[in-house]
């Protein structure tokens, strides 16, 4: 029975799992599925003036909504699965030390690295950090991009100078946060039923 039982608790917590979104590519459709998730990075956006579309370009390059998105493990003599290359978890790929210190700074230590509204969160309040540290405009998705994959630190040491591929991953990021924004403003009026109008 015990085997059994552990295989039906198994299925049903894996039924229960956030399913990424059908259309990852579009936003309006990302929260015409999710319509929570439309709240939840609405009050990010409101929370800490992180416009929507950013949000989701650095959550799509992170994890491509995956809630429980991990780098590949490296591999031992070519073939042994091994360590992961770093504690990167979450829809917004959050390192153990920078999901502590987010959590320190906003008091939120309930917030988890696999909901999306704590990630859209932090990735907001990240936004916004970078903001005050640097001088970045929260909507300059390219930089911020950078920032947050060196850390501020990181960013005004040029670190990113000497990575081409980051870049360019950057500029992808840039002209998907594009798109988004684009997008949002054909369905806004839809989304925002009540009213809000966010920092599109």
């Amino acid at each position: 029975m015990r085997p059994i039982l552990a295989w039906l608790l198994a299925a049903l917590l894996a039924g229960c799992a956030t399913k990424p979104p059908s259309e990852p590519h579009d936003a309006c459709e990302i929260f015409r599925e999710k319509p929570d998730w439309y709240e939840a990075s609405r009050e990010a956006a409101e929370r800490w003036g992180t416009p929507v579309h950013v949000q989701l370009a650095i959550m799509h390059q992170e994890s491509t909504f995956v809630h429980d998105a991990r780098p590949p493990r490296g591999r031992l003599l070519w073939v042994i699965p091994w360590r992961r290359p770093s504690s990167a978890y979450g829809y917004a790929q959050v390192l153990d030390g920078t999901w502590r210190w987010y959590q320190e700074d906003t008091g939120r230590h309930g917030a988890s690295r696999d909901d999306y509204a704590d990630a859209a969160d932090f990735v907001a309040w990240y936004v916004h950090t970078s903001h005050r540290m640097l001088g970045l405009s929260k909507w300059n998705i390219r930089a911020q991009y950078l920032a947050y994959h060196e850390g501020q630190g990181g960013y005004r040491r040029g670190t990113h100078r000497h990575k081409g591929w980051l870049v360019r991953v950057a500029d992808r990021v840039s002209a998907r946060g594009s798109r988004y924004h684009t997008q949002l403003s054909r369905c806004a009026e839809a989304l925002n039923n009540r009213g809000w109008w966010p920092f599109w």
